[in-house]
C-alpha cells in the first residue's frame, strides 16, 4: 500500500466520520480513539484492506454495538463479591506482565489452562470486555503520555501449555485461510519463549511462565507458591488490583447512593456477515477433513 493511496483512503474515511452527527456515536467513538483518531482510522482501514466503504461500515457497526450494549459504562460494573471474581480470574487466565522497551503493554494469556468453569459465559464476556476497555482507555493512553507518542497496540504472549496436540495441529488447517498481514503478527517461540522475548522487553516484564527454562506454564508463579505479585493472572497481581479498584471506584462515582448490584452484564453479539459466515463454513469443512485424515472423526 503506497503512502499516497493510504493517505487518500484515510482522508476519505475521516470525511465520512465527520458526517456523523448522532451524539451517542460521537461519544462512544471518543472512548474508542482516546485522542488517537488517525491511528484508529488506520486500524479499521487495514482490517478492511483499505476499502473505505467497508472500513466505514465496520466503524459504524462497532459504535452502534457499543451504544446498544452500553459498553461505555462497563468499567463501572464490578463483578462481585470479590471471592466470586477471584474464581473468574483463576479460570480466565490473562494479565498484564509489563511493557516492551518501546512502551507496548505486554499481556499474557493462558490459552491451554483457562477452564472457564467458575461462572456463566456472561461473566467471562463481561470480564474480557472490561480488560480490553481498561487497556484501551487507561493503559494505552497512560503509555502514550509517558513515551510522548501514540501507543495503540500491545504485545500478547499466548501460553499453549495444556492445549491438546490435536488443537495445535489444527493451526495447519487455519493458517492458509488467514491474511498474510495476520500471519506476520504471529510468532511461535521455542521453549518457554524467554530468550526471544528478552530481545524486546526486560526480564521484569516477562510473563511468569517465561522466566525459567523448562518451568512450563501454571496458574501459579514461577516458584510454584502462587505469589500474586509474580503471577499476572492472579487477582492479587498489581494489574488486576488496579483494574478491580478502578471499576469499583467508577461504580461509586456513577451510582453513589445505590449499593453495588450483583449480576452479570449481558452483551449481545451481532450475527456475522455473509462473507464471515462463509469463512466459518470453510473452517468447519477443512477441520472435518483434517479429523478424517488423522482418523479422529467419530
Amino acid at each position: 500500500m503506497s503512502l499516497v493511496v493510504s493517505e487518500d483512503a484515510l482522508n476519505k474515511l475521516q470525511a465520512l466520520m465527520d458526517q456523523v452527527e448522532e451524539e451517542s456515536l460521537l461519544r462512544t467513538f471518543q472512548n474508542v480513539h482516546q485522542g488517537c483518531v488517525t491511528e484508529t482510522l488506520m486500524r479499521f482501514l487495514k482490517a478492511r484492506e483499505w476499502n473505505v466503504t467497508k472500513a466505514h461500515k465496520m466503524i459504524i457497526d462497532c459504535l452502534n454495538w457499543r451504544v446498544q450494549n452500553e459498553i461505555d459504562n462497563i468499567l463501572s460494573k464490578p463483578i462481585i463479591p470479590t471471592d466470586f471474581y477471584r474464581g473468574i480470574r483463576d479460570s480466565q487466565l490473562i494479565g498484564l506482565s509489563g511493557y516492551s522497551r518501546e512502551g507496548l503493554p505486554v499481556f499474557a494469556i493462558g490459552v491451554g489452562l483457562s477452564s472457564f468453569d467458575k461462572a456463566s459465559v456472561h461473566y467471562y464476556v463481561q470480564s474480557h470486555i472490561q480488560i480490553n476497555e481498561y487497556r484501551d482507555r487507561v493503559i494505552l493512553p497512560s503509555a502514550s503520555k509517558k513515551h510522548g507518542q501514540p501507543i495503540t497496540t500491545c504485545v500478547k504472549v499466548l501460553d499453549m501449555t495444556g492445549l491438546k496436540l490435536s488443537a495445535l495441529n489444527q493451526i495447519k488447517v487455519v493458517k492458509p485461510l488467514l491474511q498474510e498481514r495476520t500471519r506476520r503478527k504471529v510468532q511461535v517461540l521455542p521453549g518457554c519463549g524467554r530468550d526471544e522475548l528478552l530481545k524486546i522487553m526486560d526480564y521484569a516484564s516477562l510473563p511468569h511462565f517465561c522466566r525459567r527454562e523448562g518451568s512450563g506454564s501454571s496458574r501459579h508463579s514461577e516458584n510454584g507458591n502462587g505469589n500474586g505479585n509474580e503471577n499476572c493472572y492472579s487477582l492479587d497481581h498489581p494489574f488486576h488490583q488496579k483494574l478491580y479498584n478502578h471499576i469499583k471506584e467508577e461504580s461509586r462515582i456513577q451510582e453513589p447512593v445505590e449499593p453495588i448490584k450483583q449480576g452479570s452484564f449481558h452483551v449481545d453479539f451481532p450475527e456475522p456477515p455473509a462473507e464471515k459466515a462463509e469463512i466459518v463454513k470453510t473452517l468447519e469443512s477443512e477441520l472435518h477433513k483434517f479429523k478424517i485424515s488423522n482418523g479422529t472423526c467419530d
